[in-house]
């Protein structure tokens, strides 16, 4: 019997804090809130106790930032797509992000395991002046503990409506994707860092996000199989490839310090729940 669950988590400003709201349906939901620079940023740990979708399950993550709110979410561990025989496992996430709002999108990875039927769909709006940092972290199968990705299927789905749209469909089965050297080049871990804004970006502003991006990507060790673009006027992207997940996160943590302390003039206070 499919296991589907909802959250809507709703971020707000009340006086000088950012405050978060949410309604869940099924065993998805947040953990306390917590703040660790103040007032000004709301952190929140989402957690889905069953740890794993198989086919036919869903998850329905809804989050919406209202004006001058800044709220921060992760999760405690990877996401997990599970073996199936027949339909797809779905996780959906909506960002919506009105005038000035500010929301931070860094969950852990998700892990794809052999013979699942996976999508992973982000979808995220911003009103003008609102701005994000995210990132979409997948691994395939888990080679180091000799389980690798053999067969199943990832559907992969990043959007900004009207601006920016990629979309992905893996199969363990094609071989040239995942390890020709136009595809995946044998890596089983892909990553993608995005800078968002609802407002076109000051060129000022958007060379230094790439100029950023760039500098931390070539001193690191998976420099060949990283890099930075700005494919629209609002949007900055890092993509990394590397053979498993531990060095990608490390960059992808790395790149969001500093496009912290470069965008938004703050300090990287990294999550509680990321040094346990």
């Amino acid at each position: 019997m499919p296991w589907n669950a909802r959250l809507a988590l709703d971020y707000r400003l009340e006086g000088a804090r950012s405050v978060a709201r949410f309604r869940h349906e099924g065993p998805l939901r947040i953990l306390q809130s917590l703040y660790p620079e103040g007032d000004t940023v709301c952190h929140n740990v989402l957690v889905h106790p069953p740890g794993g979708l198989v086919g036919g399950d869903t998850l329905d993550i809804a989050v919406r930032a209202a004006p001058g709110s800044h709220g921060l979410i992760t999760t405690p561990g990877a996401s997990r797509f599970y073996r199936s025989e027949g339909e797809l496992a779905l996780q959906h996430t909506t960002l919506d992000l009105e005038a000035g709002a500010r929301v931070e999108w860094l969950p852990l990875e998700a892990i794809c395991f052999s013979g699942c039927r996976a999508e992973n769909r982000l979808t995220m709006r911003l009103a003008a002046g609102a701005e994000l940092i995210g990132w979409d972290v997948v691994a395939l199968g888990l080679p180091n503990a000799g389980k690798p990705f053999e067969r199943g299927v990832l559907q992969q789905h990043l959007e900004l409506p009207g601006a920016w749209l990629e979309r992905g469909r893996i199969e363990a089965a094609d071989r040239r994707l995942l390890d020709g050297p136009l595809g995946l080049a044998g890596h089983r871990c892909l990553a993608s860092m995005f800078f968002v804004t609802g407002s076109p970006l000051a060129r000022a502003r958007r060379e230094a996000a790439l100029d950023c991006a760039r500098t931390l990507a070539e001193a690191h060790a998976l420099c060949e199989s990283a890099g930075a673009t700005s494919p629209q006027p609002g949007v900055v992207v890092l993509r990394v490839l590397a053979p498993v997940v531990e060095p990608a996160m490390q960059l992808l943590r790395q790149v969001w310090r500093t496009w912290r302390a470069e965008l938004w003039k703050m300090q990287g206070q990294a999550p509680r729940i990321w040094s346990m």
